[in-house]
C-alpha cells in the first residue's frame, strides 16, 4: 500500500552565527509510521524538529504540511497545524497543578464569566490523563511535587489530549523508566494504528529499531538516508551516523584489574534516611569503580553524599591521604574531588553562562590575579580544556544552553578537568549521549585511570559497567549486595542477579 505524504521539507538550512545546524536538508514524513531520527549529538536532529514546531524558522528552504505550503511562527502555530513535540527538556511550569500545566495557553474552554472553572478543567485533566494511564497522578497536585519521571508522562499526555496528526517525541526515554517508557511506546503505536505519524528521536540503537519503521540519519546538519525497518541493524546505522566504522565495541579492550595501592577514598558504615544503608567501600588510586543497580537502589544519592551535598545521618566519607572528611562540596572541590550529576543540565552546569564560564568556575584560585580574575588565564584555562574534550563550539563565549546533549557534558567533565581533580564522581557519564561522544568519554576514561586518577562511575547501563569497571559494586535497597572484578567471563546475568534476587 502506497504511503500517504504528510510533510515534506525542502533544502531546509538553519544557521546560528557561523554555525550551520542544518544544511539543504530535504526529508519527508509519511502517514502511518513511526520514523526514528538518530544522529550524533549536534547532527541536527533537535534543530530540524524545532524547525517542524516552529521553535526556530529556517533560513532558507520551505515546508509542506498536508500538502499546503506550511511556515510556522511559534509552537502556537503548530500546534493549531495538529503537530506536538515532547522537548528534551522539562516544560511544565513550577508552581501550577498538573491540570494548569496540562491546559496553559488553552485556560478559555474553561472560562465561564471570566472566571476560570478549575472543578471541570482537573476533571478534563483526570480524563486526559487516563487517555495514556496515567490516571494515578492527581490533576490538582503541585507540579512540583510530581516525579520527574511522571512531569514527563504528563507531557505525553497533554500532547495526546490535542489529538495531533504529528507527534515529535524529542530523546523523552532518557527521562523514563522501564514502565514509562512503556506507556510513551504504547503510546506512538496507537497514534500510528490511527493513520498519524510520530518522530522519534532517540540515542538507543535498539529501542530505534524496535519500535520505528525506518530510521533517518542525521551527520553534521546533513540528511543521510533513512534505512527501512527489513535493512536495520546496529552496525550500519552506527557508521551513517559517524561516517566511519567504530569497531566491535568501544569499551577497554583489557581485563585487567590492576589499580595503585593507595586508597584515595574511604566510606565507612553510611547511612541516609532509608536510601543508603551502612555503605562501606575504599577507592584506589588508577580505579575505575562502577556503582550500579537499579535506578532508586541508592547509587545517586550515594554519589552526592560522597560529593557533600548531601550529609549521611552516620558514617564517614574520608579522604584517606589526608585522613579528612568531606562535609561540603567546598572542601570536595577544594580537595580535587569532582562529582558530575545525573541531572546534567539541572546540577552540573549553568546553561545561561558561557563555555568558558562554566568551564572556569572551579578553577578560581588558578586564574585570579590578587582579587579578580585574569582575563587572558581565563582565556587559556578554557580554550585549553574544550580543546582537549573536543567541544564543538562556535567559540568558548557561546552559551552553553545552545550546546547539544554531548558538547554540555563535555563542558560539563572539562570543567573538573580543568581543575586538576584527582577524584572523579561520575553519575551515568553517558546518559542521553551519541556512541561517538560515549566512545571519546570511555577513551578519556582510560586515560585519566592511567595517569594515576581514580574514577567513581555510577552507571544504569550494565554494558557500561562491565565494559569500562576495574571493579563493580552492586546495591540494592540502599546495601550493597555484591562486588565483582573485571573478567572477561563477567556477564549481564551475574550482576542481575545481585540486583533483583
Amino acid at each position: 500500500m502506497e504511503k500517504q505524504l504528510l510533510l515534506k521539507m525542502n533544502d531546509i538550512t538553519k544557521r546560528f552565527s557561523s554555525t550551520v545546524a542544518l544544511s539543504n536538508v530535504s526529508i519527508e514524513f509519511n502517514r502511518g509510521e513511526i520514523r526514528g531520527l538518530i544522529g550524533e549529538n549536534g547532527s541536527g536532529k533537535s534543530t530540524l524538529s524545532n524547525v517542524i514546531a516552529g521553535v526556530f524558522a529556517p533560513d532558507s528552504g520551505s515546508m509542506e504540511w498536508m500538502g499546503q505550503p506550511y511556515n510556522p511562527h511559534s509552537m502556537m502555530d503548530s500546534s493549531a497545524n495538529k503537530i506536538c513535540m515532547i522537548v528534551q527538556e522539562m516544560a511544565t511550569i513550577n508552581n501550577l497543578t498538573v491540570a494548569e500545566n496540562m491546559f496553559l495557553g488553552n485556560e478559555k474552554q474553561f472560562s465561564k464569566n471570566g472566571i476560570i472553572d478549575r472543578k471541570a478543567m482537573r476533571a478534563e485533566a483526570k480524563k486526559a490523563l487516563q487517555q495514556i494511564g496515567i490516571d494515578f497522578i492527581d490533576p490538582s497536585a503541585v507540579i512540583n511535587t510530581v516525579s520527574f519521571e511522571n512531569r514527563k508522562l504528563i507531557e505525553v499526555a497533554r500532547a495526546i489530549y490535542r489529538d495531533p496528526e504529528l507527534l515529535i517525541v524529542d530523546e523523552t526515554t532518557t527521562a523514563l523508566s522501564q514502565a514509562g517508557r512503556d506507556t510513551l511506546y504504547r503510546v506512538m503505536h496507537g497514534l500510528c494504528a490511527k493513520d498519524k505519524a510520530v518522530i522519534f528521536i532517540s540515542h538507543d540503537l535498539e529501542e530505534l529499531m524496535q519500535h520505528s519503521d525506518s530510521v533517518s540519519v542525521m551527520r553534521d546538519g546533513v540528511y543521510v538516508k533513512t534505512v527501512e525497518r527489513r535493512e536495520l541493524n546496529t552496525d550500519l546505522l552506527k557508521t551513517l551516523m559517524i561516517g566511519r566504522e567504530l569497531g566491535e565495541h568501544y569499551y577497554r579492550s583489557d581485563y585487567d584489574h590492576t589499580w595503585g595501592g593507595e586508597v584515595v577514598l574511604k566510606l565507612e558504615d553510611v547511612c541516609f534516611e532509608r536510601e543508603v544503608r551502612h555503605v562501606s567501600f575504599e577507592l584506589h588510586k588508577g580505579e575505575i569503580l562502577g556503582l550500579g543497580g537499579l535506578t532508586d537502589c541508592g547509587m545517586h544519592e550515594l554519589g552526592r553524599i560522597i560529593f557533600g551535598v548531601q550529609k549521611p545521618d552516620k558514617g564517614t566519607v574520608s579522604l584517606s591521604r589526608k585522613g579528612l572528611k568531606i562535609s561540603s562540596p567546598r572542601v570536595a572541590i577544594a580537595n580535587k574531588v569532582a562529582y558530575i550529576s545525573k541531572n546534567r543540565d539541572q546540577e552540573a552546569l549553568h546553561l545561561s553562562a558561557s563555555i568558558k564560564e562554566n568551564i572556569c568556575l572551579p578553577s578560581y584560585d588558578k586564574i585570579k590575579k590578587g582579587f579578580m580574575i585574569a582575563e587572558s588565564k581565563e582565556k587559556s584555562l578554557s580554550s585549553e580544556m574544550a580543546k582537549l574534550l573536543e567541544v564543538k563550539m562556535s567559540g568558548i563565549n557561546q552559551l552553553v544552553m545552545n550546546l547539544s546533549g554531548g558538547n554540555k557534558q563535555k563542558v560539563a567533565i572539562a570543567k573538573w578537568l580543568g581543575n586538576d581533580s584527582e577524584i572523579l564522581i561520575l553519575d551515568c557519564p553517558t546518559r542521553g549521549i551519541d556512541i561517538g561522544v560515549k566512545a571519546a568519554i570511555y577513551r578519556l576514561m582510560e586515560k585519566l585511570k592511567s595517569e594515576g586518577k581514580s574514577i567513581l562511575m555510577i552507571s544504569e547501563e550494565l554494558p557500561e559497567l562491565i565494559g569500562m569497571s576495574d571493579r563493580i559494586l552492586i546495591m540494592k535497597n540502599g546495601q550493597v549486595s555484591g562486588e565483582f572484578l573485571r573478567s572477561e567471563a563477567l556477564s549481564e546475568s551475574d550482576i542481575i542477579d545481585k540486583m533483583i534476587s
